[in-house]
């Protein structure tokens, strides 16, 4: 199994709704957290150490995470997948640009 980490701001839109995209995917495992202390399940050292593969919604998502948790990151597969804050959970076409964004990185 390969546990995928999925990071926005407020863990709102975004992330859960690719946590829930992925979490029905055999071979996977998949969380959702927050950079925002207000984040609905904000993200913790655990959160990192348990993720295989990392992607954060936004380069600023990555800055964060970068600056807090530097060490824990040096050898974790990160990737910002540069989807805006524009859409509702589950939206059809946040859902699209997710997978899309997504699939060339776990492609085997």
């Amino acid at each position: 199994m390969t546990n995928l980490l999925f990071v926005c701001s407020r863990n709102q839109w975004r992330s859960p709704t690719a946590e829930a995209i992925w979490h029905r995917r055999p071979g996977f495992n998949a969380r959702s957290a927050g950079t925002s202390p207000n984040a609905r399940k904000p993200i913790g050292p655990a959160d990192i150490r348990w993720a295989d593969v990392i992607f954060v919604m936004e380069r600023k998502h990555l800055n964060r995470l970068q600056a807090e948790y530097a060490r824990l990151l040096e050898h974790k597969r990160i990737h910002s997948l540069d989807i805006p804050d524009d859409f509702r959970y589950m939206d059809a076409e946040l859902v699209d640009m997710l997978e899309d964004a997504v699939k060339p990185y776990l492609a085997t």
